[in-house]
């Protein structure tokens, strides 16, 4: 073949046709697998190398997506909660994986952040992690749609919310934890986080955990909820708080794993075992959660798959493609901290005590 090869050339070998050669460059979500490995072997074969600086220009796309993480109080200098740190790294690849470089960069809620990344050929589109009270956050949400800014983030997915949301299945997950814990005979169960609109997560968790507690003939005690952030110190003085009410409980589901991790301090310092005197469950399963002592019982949100979602469809809406919200599947993780002892056989205790 003369002179440089095209992607008609690509298209005739592939057999397949040239805009399908261009979605499946551009890794478009609507070429299969199967077609993308056929068109990416007729592109190797022919040499055939995207110019993706002459590529972006056309499309008048800058080939790199932004990535916006809330900075969140931590006991570190990262800012970064440790739920979204393990979610980075899908972010990365499957931004890779579709030719796009990745800008990583804290949100300013002291100016207008949004403002930065539309209009200034920054990024082709946002990805927006954290966000805190949700509440006042919604505003720059609406003014992003209404601008046509391209985004979408990761947090709870309910009906009439601004712009395409990815998140886990926030209620079933906290029910999940609280079927648990009835199972393993606790009846007073304490809940940490905060229960209302400014945290849907934490929200639907809480409805999850109420549910499971009336479904199981059990009474909703307010007594027995404390609010909290995402953070070991807020985890520590909601259960402090608890303590100091005088509340009878016999287990403790924390909105996070942040929050369960910072009970758990709380519990021992007043000499309540865990999980002897108090079961304890927590929600994202973050790396820490298996390695405390006793290891966390929790409800995993799959980190991996989320990235994969939100780049593509971060990518769909780049593409000029439909983009949904999407919910992912939430899975308990059962590990000590929850696992009550089994009652002693009485003929054992007898022979124990003679």
């Amino acid at each position: 073949m003369k002179g440089k090869a095209t992607s008609f050339d690509i298209a005739h070998l592939a057999g397949v046709s040239q805009s399908t050669v261009s979605r499946a460059l551009r890794g478009s979500p609507l070429v299969s697998e199967e077609t993308r490995r056929r068109i990416q072997s007729a592109a190797d074969t022919l040499n055939y190398k995207v110019d993706k600086n002459a590529s972006n220009l056309r499309r008048q796309h800058t080939g790199t997506l932004a990535l916006l993480l809330f900075e969140d109080p931590t006991a570190d200098d990262s800012h970064i909660n440790p739920f979204f740190l393990s979610m980075l790294g899908s972010i990365t690849r499957a931004s890779a994986q579709r030719g796009y470089d990745l800008l990583i960069s804290f949100q300013q809620f002291s100016r207008d952040w949004h403002a930065d990344f539309t209009g200034s050929q920054k990024a082709d589109g946002l990805i927006l992690l954290g966000y805190g009270d949700y509440q006042s956050h919604r505003d720059k949400l609406e003014k992003l749609v209404a601008q046509g800014t391209r985004f979408v983030r990761w947090g709870a997915v309910l009906p009439g919310q601004p712009g395409v949301s990815i998140g886990c299945d926030n209620f079933a997950g906290g029910r999940l934890a609280t079927q648990h814990l009835i199972e393993q005979g606790c009846r007073r169960i304490a809940f940490l986080g905060d229960a209302t609109p400014h945290y849907p997560e934490f929200h639907e968790r809480y409805r999850g955990y109420a549910a499971a507690l009336r479904e199981a003939g059990l009474r909703v005690d307010e007594v027995l909820q404390a609010d909290a952030e995402t953070t070991e110190r807020a985890g520590y003085e909601a259960a402090e708080l608890l303590l100091e009410r005088g509340a009878e409980f016999d287990a403790v589901f924390g909105a996070s794993d942040l929050i369960a991790i910072g009970a758990l301090r709380a519990l021992s310092e007043r000499g309540l075992s865990v999980p002897g005197d108090v079961a304890l469950a927590g929600f994202d399963d973050i790396p820490m959660a298996s390695f405390i002592n006793p290891s966390l019982t929790t409800v995993r949100q799959d980190t991996g798959k989320a990235g994969e979602v939100l780049v593509e469809q971060l990518v769909r809406q780049i593409g000029g493609e439909g983009a949904e919200s999407a919910m992912l599947p939430a899975q308990l993780k059962v590990r000590r901290s929850s696992l009550r002892p089994e009652p002693e056989p009485a003929f054992r205790k007898m022979l124990r005590n003679q």
